[in-house]
């Protein structure tokens, strides 16, 4: 017979059965799609050798006057200007203590009695002074202890770590005589009404020496707050000191010793950065979990802990950003890049400065600053669809008057605003079940009005959003939508892949993006069994197809002003997108491992079984720098659409001799043909890469088939 050109439909299919979607692609991870076929994506590269603290959920990208190119990353801990490579720390302050209010505690005692390498209690002299939890050493052994009773250590952990020159070292657990030294890593630290809380980071200065091994040049520095112990205590872990940001510094854990009796003085300051947020979205359950009122008198309720999301914008060369519940920052682009941001409501000439809101924007249109579900002017209470914006091109006044076109709205449709986006010509705004459309008409007729465009709508996160080629998509909680004018579901061929294997308490953490260089909206979510992102879902605009795939990142830039698309990672850092063909987060590059599995198709017309005698593949390898590129290429065949695939060699454990029942052969450049040896009535067709340096594009194989019989 001829030989037999596979022509498969580009995108890939799981809305039906492999047999039902025959002549399609069913499986893939880590393709992408271009001119209908499909082909390795591309690969990414660290964009140098620091890391940010904490887990970015945004990336905004601008350039000053000066033709500085930032980037500036929001994430759980922190609020960061990039530049050069380096990561520069401008988390605002939320308070400056006065000299004397802040006291430091150190202790060290002995043991009271002998103690095995297994006992997980501990008994000193004299717990006075010991944090309620923290970390011990005796003699080499570091010991850490989750409470105290009487002079008792409780909770122990043996043979526990720290760090040493940055890195984790661990000890072992060991048996300590009676009177054996016991010195404690963990420091209290007393400031009436503190406010902190567990992760927050406070730098302090003006501090005097506490007489041993803690020093006054390891106490001024900055600390993450390691547990709260009531409303006037924190503890610390104490620290070498190191002259370097705390992102990069090779710090070594420093135990106090008995000498160790000052309280570092009457002049010491603390001041403490606003207060952290979650990584993640955390179920919180019982008394407490919310607000008072929120339940039915005498039952504890669920409620779930808010994901930390910033927004983000440049106002001119500046930057106005805030986090949602949170207040608006500004930051001047004019001072230093380790300048940390201020209020905005701290600037000169600051009226009526929102002071809580969902997310904000700075307007195309002649610079106009959004709040969105903001608080009503004059008060603190904040209304979840109120829209509020400053005066044009000051960002500084948002009380309305009649010489000003600062102004306000409140939405109707849904109840809260989840986010706002700039579209074309018009500012677009999402509530939980619609979509809006603001438009600027003028001081005289309101400033802006808002235009009911999309109804019965939903949508996944803040960041969810994406704009490219003059449309905005979106992941609604159960489909995707489009909006080019007008708000539709946007058909999907993955739709039941995708929303069946999710994890609906962590609908925040989704990040939407696009990658205009090859068509592409991306969209990075959490699967049902996940509570960080591991899974992606893309849709190609311009051939109108869909693909997938497993990967982790936490935040999307375009390339835009920049040569690659920007992605954060789970190792906090930052790697530029289809820079290369292998993942080189680290120093040593990885492969990429990419596949992709077509549904069943017939064999003739699967009428009878067929022989495969032998494949001519059609693949390209340009972009490779191995120095024998491969993929693999795998038939499976079947009797009949459902029995299954057969075995490679065997079946029911009897060897088959000559004819397989899959078969699996490399192919390099120079293949010119494959030997297979395969019979079914139906077969899928595999290809697979593994290995670092090689990059694949899939033409249209031809393959050799013969009547084999109908059994």
């Amino acid at each position: 017979m001829p030989l037999k050109k596979l022509l498969l439909k580009p995108g890939v299919n799981r809305e039906n059965t492999r047999y039902t979607n025959e002549g399609g692609w069913y499986e893939c991870n880590n393709v992408r799609f271009r001119q209908g076929t499909p082909e390795k994506i591309g690969g990414w590269t660290r964009i140098s050798e620091a890391n940010f603290l904490g887990i970015a959920r945004s990336l905004w990208n601008w350039i000053t006057l000066g033709s500085q190119n930032l980037i500036a990353i929001g994430t759980h801990l922190k609020f960061y200007i990039e530049n050069g490579g380096g990561y520069n720390d401008i988390t605002p302050l939320r308070a400056t203590t006065s000299a004397g209010d802040v006291t430091f505690l150190a202790s060290a005692d002995q043991l009271n009695g002998a103690i095995d390498a297994d006992d997980t209690t501990i008994t000193i002299d004299d717990t006075t002074g010991f944090p309620t939890s923290g970390k011990l050493i005796i003699d080499s052994e570091v010991i850490d202890y989750s409470a105290i009773s009487s002079n008792t250590f409780t909770g122990c952990t043996r043979g526990a770590s720290y760090l040493v020159s940055g890195t984790s070292t661990s000890t072992t657990a060991a048996v300590h005589s009676d009177n054996a030294t016991v010195n404690c890593f963990t420091l209290v630290v007393i400031d009436s009404s503190h406010g902190a809380k567990i992760n927050d980071f406070v730098t302090f200065s003006g501090a005097a020496t506490l007489n041993g091994n803690i020093t006054a040049e390891m106490l001024n520095q900055e600390y993450q707050i390691l547990n709260i112990q009531d409303a006037n205590k924190y503890t610390i872990t104490a620290k070498s000191f190191n002259s370097d940001t705390i992102t990069n510094a090779l710090y070594t854990n420093i135990a106090a010793s008995s000498s160790d009796s000052g309280n570092g003085g009457g002049s010491v300051v603390g001041a403490y950065q606003i207060n952290t947020g979650a990584s993640s979205a955390n179920p919180l359950v019982g008394w407490g979990a919310s607000g008072w009122g929120s339940g039915a008198w005498g039952q504890g309720i669920s409620d779930t802990e808010t994901l930390r999301i910033w927004s983000q914008q440049n106002f001119g060369e500046d930057l106005i950003f805030g986090h949602r519940d949170g207040a608006i920052f500004y930051w001047d682009a004019s001072g230093t890049l380790t300048t940390r941001a201020v209020l905005l409501s701290s600037k000169a000439g600051a009226s009526n400065v929102p002071t809580v809101q969902n997310c904000i924007l700075v307007s195309d249109i002649s610079r106009f600053v959004f709040c969105f579900g903001t608080n009503v002017l004059g008060s603190a209470t904040k209304d979840p669809m109120l829209i509020r914006w400053s005066d044009q091109e000051d960002s500084t006044n948002w009380t309305p008057a009649a010489t000003n076109q600062a102004g306000s709205l409140r939405l109707s449709r849904g109840t809260e605003i989840v986010t706002a986006s700039q579209g074309r010509q018009e500012v677009l705004v999402w509530t939980d079940s619609s979509l809006y459309s603001l438009q600027y008409v003028g001081a005289g007729s309101g400033v802006w009005a808002a235009t009911l465009v999309g109804e019965q709508t939903s949508i996944t996160s803040q960041n969810s959003v994406a704009y490219a080629n003059g449309v905005s998509y979106w992941m609604g909680k159960d489909k995707f939508y489009k909006y080019d004018g007008r708000a539709q579901p946007l058909p999907c061929d993955l739709r039941k892949h995708v929303f069946t294997d999710f994890n609906t308490l962590q609908y925040n953490q989704v990040f939407g993006g696009s990658n205009e260089a090859f068509h592409e909206v991306w969209w990075f979510y959490c699967s049902s069994s996940a509570t960080a992102i591991d899974r992606y879902v893309v849709y190609n605009y311009l051939e109108d197809i869909w693909y997938y795939g497993s990967m982790a990142r936490t935040a999307w830039l375009d390339s835009g002003l920049r040569s690659f698309p920007l992605a954060a990672t789970y190792n906090s850092l930052l790697v530029d997108h289809e820079n290369g063909i292998d993942d080189n987060e680290t120093s040593t590059a990885a492969a990429i491992s990419a596949f992709i599995t077509s549904a069943e198709f017939d064999l003739d017309d699967g009428h009878q079984f067929m022989l495969m005698s032998r494949v001519l593949p059609d693949v390209s390898f340009e972009g490779s720098t191995a120095n024998s590129p491969a993929i693999n290429m795998t038939f499976f065949p079947l009797n009949s659409s459902g029995s299954g695939y057969n075995s490679p060699t065997s079946e029911s454990g009897v060897n088959t001799g000559a004819v397989t029942r899959s078969a699996t052969s490399p192919v390099e450049v120079y293949t010119e043909q494959i030997h297979t040896r395969v019979r079914g009535r139906q077969m899928s067709m595999k290809v697979e890469s593994s290995a670092t340096g090689v990059q694949w594009q899939l033409g249209s194989p031809r393959v050799d088939l013969r009547a084999d019989g109908r059994r």
